[in-house]
């Protein structure tokens, strides 16, 4: 069993650290909110951490799930960061989902100061995360790859080394453009259905079964008929993604035309008021 540090305890952290420690791992916490730190401690033991620099210090591992770019360079650089606890040859683990040049770029300084960095986002939401059911997708040195492996197999379904850094970053872009056609044509099939006045649960219990059929179908369905939405991965943070998406594909040369189109119905969702409501929203505006 290893020494961990988890920075981060969101929704999909506050889980995953769960399943460190439920492995039997030395888990270290911090957040920017204490008062979650506290409330992770009381509930599956290990410390917390006043900072990044205290959680990481004497830390095998370091596992990072916070917000955007700036949120995971705030953890993980200056004297209260990650990097300046780290001894040698320790290795950082980032789940959260950024740009791949943030990714790069903090490997590039990981690897001056002696240490690992696996950028390892992950799908699956926040029952995977709770399930230890989460695909990660990981980009960095196999080296790095190999050691950390083991460790993120306490919440993955799967886990896998994409390729050199920034990889996993890109897989999850790959990832998220995926989703935002499947949620944009599961919610237009679904608004046509009622104003064509059939029983949207018959018609999914059919389809569902076919070509048709998806993990949003299959899992979002029945809240979008009943026009449920507070639950799930919030629309901010889609657009967020969406936007690393874009420009990613813009800095590549290459062309996003539905992806583009999706961003802009759920820009269409918040200024509805629906920042915080689930993805699977999309259908709302239809309405």
């Amino acid at each position: 069993m290893a020494k961990v540090a988890f920075l981060g305890l969101g929704v999909m952290g506050f889980p995953m650290a769960g399943h460190l420690a439920a492995r039997g791992h030395a888990v270290t916490v911090y957040n920017r909110t204490a008062a979650r730190a506290e409330a992770w401690v009381a509930r599956h033991g290990g410390t917390m951490a006043p900072t990044p620099a205290a959680a990481a210090a004497g830390a095998e591992f370091v596992m990072a799930c916070v917000g955007n770019d700036d949120d995971l360079r705030a953890v993980c650089l200056g004297p209260a960061g990650a990097f300046a606890g780290m001894g040698g040859g320790a290795v950082f683990v980032d789940h959260t989902t950024v740009s791949a040049r943030i990714a790069r770029e903090l490997a590039t300084l990981a690897g001056e100061r002696g240490l690992g960095f696996v950028d390892a986002p992950v799908s699956g939401g926040q029952a995977g995360a709770e399930n230890g059911q989460l695909s990660v997708m990981c980009g960095g040195p196999a080296a790095d790859y190999a050691r950390a492996e083991p460790v993120i197999a306490a919440y993955a379904r799967i886990c896998r080394r994409i390729g050199d850094s920034g990889a996993g970053q890109i897989a999850k872009m790959m990832n998220q453009i995926c989703i935002a056609g499947v949620v944009q044509g599961l919610s237009e099939a679904l608004a046509f259905g009622e104003k064509a006045g059939l029983d949207g649960k018959a018609v999914v219990e059919v389809i569902a079964q076919g070509a048709a059929g998806s993990w949003q179908m299959a899992n979002r369905h029945a809240t979008m008929l009943e026009d449920r939405f507070d639950f799930g991965f919030a629309v901010d943070w889609m657009r967020k993604d969406l936007r690393i998406c874009l420009e990613a594909a813009a800095a590549a040369g290459a062309s996003l035309p539905m992806t583009a189109l999706v961003d802009q119905f759920y820009a269409d969702v918040q200024r509805m008021g629906g920042g915080r409501w689930d993805t699977s929203s999309l259908i709302r505006r239809l309405r």
